[in-house]
C-alpha cells in the first residue's frame, strides 16, 4: 500500500467462520468453547462454506437464524461441498440420490432462504462464483471474489478436477489481478497454505495458489480442511510466510482468535496488534473451519481488523 492510499482507508472488523455443518453455538456461559453465543461483533461476517452437513432445508433454516442474530452490518456467505442443494446441476444428477434417497429437497425453497427478503433484512448476502463490490456504513468500499468450488472430494458438490484451472487466464470466472480484489472468499484452500490433513497430505489447489499470487488480496478466507484451522501471513515480495500464534486462554475469553493488521493498532478490549498489512505486498490467510477433524465444533471464529479503502464521498 502506498503512503497516499494509506490515508484513504478505514479500519474494518471481520468475523470469519467456515465449516459450521449446522453446529449451534455453545451456550454463552460455556467457558470451555470459543464458538459460543454470541458471535463476536463485526462490520462484516464471512462464512466460507459447508454451512450444513447434507443440505437439508431444516439445516439452512437453523443457520440463517444463527446468522440473522449475529451483530454485523453485512454477512457474506458462500456454499461448500456439503451444501449439496445449493449446487443445482450436481444435486439433480448425483446429490439427490446420494444424500436424500431420491426424495429431494425443494431447491427453490433453499435458494429463497439465502436470497429472499428475510435474509436481506438480516444483512445476509449469498454469493456464487464471481466478483462483487460492497460499501459499508463506515465508508469502506471493498471488492470480493468468491467461489464455492474446490477439487473433487468424495463425489460431493461444487467439484472440479485437479487438472482443471478454474481461476486463471482462460477460466470462465478468473480471479482478477492485483489490486482489483480486497477479499478472496473460497471454500477450499490454496496449495500448501493451511491445507494439511491429519494424514499429513497437503490437499489445497495449485491453480488457486497461482491465482492468489497474481491477485494478492488483503485477506483470503477459506475452510474445507478442518485440521488446517489457523492463520498465516505471506509476504509476496520477500517470498516468506509466518504462522500467527494463538493464545488459547485469551481465545476462550474473547470467543475468537483475534488479529489486528490495521493502521489503527490497539483498540478497545482486544488490545493485541500486529504490524499493519501492506496491500499488494502481503496477504493474510485464514482457515476458519469451526469443526475439527472429528466434526466437533471446537475451533474458534476469527476476528480480523484490517484497513479497507474509503469511498470517494468519505474521502472528500
Amino acid at each position: 500500500m502506498t503512503s497516499e492510499e494509506s490515508t484513504k482507508t478505514v479500519k474494518t472488523r471481520f468475523c470469519i467462520i467456515s465449516d459450521t455443518h449446522t453446529a449451534e453455538l455453545w451456550p454463552s456461559d460455556d467457558q470451555t468453547h470459543a464458538y459460543r453465543r454470541p458471535l463476536p461483533s463485526a462490520d462484516v461476517l464471512l462464512h466460507a462454506g459447508d454451512i450444513t452437513t447434507y443440505g437439508y432445508i431444516s439445516e439452512y433454516e437453523s443457520m440463517v437464524e444463527m446468522l440473522s442474530e449475529a451483530d454485523a452490518e453485512l454477512k457474506i456467505v458462500i456454499a461448500g461441498n456439503h451444501d449439496v442443494t445449493l449446487d443445482e446441476p450436481y444435486y439433480e444428477k448425483t446429490g439427490k440420490k446420494k444424500f436424500h434417497r431420491n426424495l429431494g429437497e425443494d431447491l427453490n425453497v433453499v435458494k429463497e432462504l439465502w436470497t429472499g427478503e428475510k435474509a436481506k433484512k438480516a444483512g445476509i448476502v449469498y454469493l456464487e462464483e464471481g466478483v462483487r463490490t460492497f460499501t459499508l456504513r463506515n465508508g469502506a468500499r471493498f471488492t470480493v471474489y468468491a467461489t464455492p468450488y474446490q477439487p473433487e472430494f468424495c463425489n460431493f458438490a461444487f467439484p472440479y478436477g485437479r487438472d482443471e484451472d478454474r481461476f486463471n487466464e482462460h477460466a470462465k470466472n478468473p480471479i482478477p489481478d492485483c489490486p482489483k480484489i480486497d477479499i478472496l472468499l473460497t471454500h477450499g484452500p490454496p496449495a500448501g497454505i493451511l491445507d494439511r490433513t491429519s494424514r499429513g497430505d497437503d490437499v489445497g489447489c495449485e491453480h488457486l495458489l497461482r491465482a492468489v499470487r497474481r491477485c494478492r488480496p488483503r485477506l483470503h478466507s477459506f475452510g474445507h480442511i478442518h485440521e488446517g484451522w489457523g492463520a498465516q501471513r505471506n509476504n509476496w515480495i520477500h517470498g516468506n510466510s509466518a504462522s500467527l500464534p494463538v493464545d488459547q486462554q485469551q481465545m476462550l475469553k474473547d470467543r475468537c482468535a483475534y488479529v489486528n493488521i490495521s493502521q489503527g493498532g490497539k483498540d478497545g478490549p482486544l488490545e493485541r496488534s500486529n504490524k499493519p498489512l501492506v496491500f499488494g505486498e502481503e496477504t493474510l490467510f485464514i482457515n476458519a473451519a469451526i469443526m475439527d477433524v472429528n466434526y466437533e465444533p471446537v475451533n474458534a471464529p476469527w476476528l480480523v481488523d484490517l484497513d479497507l479503502p474509503l469511498t470517494e464521498q468519505v474521502e472528500g
